[in-house]
């Protein structure tokens, strides 16, 4: 494992699925630490800010529909948010982060413990066989369609 991979801390590799820990639930206000487990959103937003990216609390469809903290892009880089449904709606659309070519990370209820998979794997899974879209988190340094950082 080399890359963006190989620097994420051991503690968010042990996180476990709890459904019920979502963007802006009680559960989570009342104790937000991921270690306390995390649906998908809640645990790519806690990968992205440990690499230094911060996104609002949003559901999934809010975060597709969101273009002030995020902007859709056509091609995954590295730290991009994906989403996948059954029928490329956002409305409850599971979210994974691209970390490098075809490997994408995320949290779901049927690993209940954080995966890599391709996108071949979601798409032989009927629950997530549809790409919604990519999202990229706006960062001070860099603005729609600049190049990555180094």
């Amino acid at each position: 494992m080399d890359g963006l991979l190989a620097d994420l801390p051991a503690d968010l590799w042990t996180v476990p699925y709890v459904g019920a820990r979502h963007p802006g639930s009680p559960a989570t206000a009342a104790r937000p630490a991921a270690a306390h487990g995390a649906n998908c959103q809640l645990y790519a937003y806690e990968v992205l800010r440990r690499f230094g990216r911060r996104v609002p609390p949003l559901r999934s469809a809010e975060l597709w529909a969101d273009r002030t903290a995020t902007f859709p892009v056509p091609h995954p880089e590295p730290l991009d948010l994906l989403l996948f449904s059954p029928d490329g709606s956002a409305y409850g659309a599971h979210v994974g982060l691209w970390m490098a070519e075809d490997t994408i990370l995320h949290l779901c209820r049927e690993v209940g413990r954080p995966a890599v998979w391709s996108r071949a794997d979601f798409a032989a899974r009927a629950r997530y066989r549809e790409l919604v879209g990519i999202k990229r988190v706006r960062t001070a340094e860099r603005e729609p369609g600049s190049p990555a950082p180094p």
